[in-house]
């Protein structure tokens, strides 16, 4: 009966600790990473974000390089667009687990990630995704 206990209160210990583990890695390990899969000139800026994570050797990527222009001149003032080469920027495509290009991550002015696309995305389709976000 003794041994059964230890067992049990073994197991429950783990669990413990697991959901102690679970609850801070929540708060402020990923608020602090999140600035870190920003780049630094972006991060402090306060609006919503749009960051294009491709390479000039990707046809789609390309094919996305003047929406993202327009869009950056439409847009100015209200939304940072920004286009990181994977091949120069291997910091910021590995924390942001980028695994397939193009991929585009929105983040909100908090820098947190609103929505992720994996793959070209139009115009039409990134304005509206603007819009959930409550850019106008």
């Amino acid at each position: 009966m003794i041994a059964h206990q230890k067992k049990a209160l073994l197991i429950f210990l783990g669990f413990l600790s697991l959901l102690v583990v679970l609850h801070f890695s929540k708060t402020p390990i990923f608020a602090q990473a999140s600035v870190q899969r920003l780049p630094k000139e972006i991060a402090q800026i306060p609006l919503p974000k749009l960051l294009e994570f491709g390479a000039n050797k990707c046809l789609p990527c390309k094919k996305m390089a003047p929406i993202l222009q327009e869009l950056a001149e439409a847009y100015e003032g209200r939304v940072v667009i920004k286009m990181i080469e994977v091949y120069q920027e291997p910091g910021l495509t590995q924390a942001n687990r980028i695994q397939r290009i193009p991929t585009q991550i929105f983040f909100d002015a908090q820098n947190r990630e609103f929505y992720r696309h994996i793959g070209f995305l139009d115009k039409e389709a990134i304005v509206k995704i603007f819009e959930k976000m409550g850019v106008k």
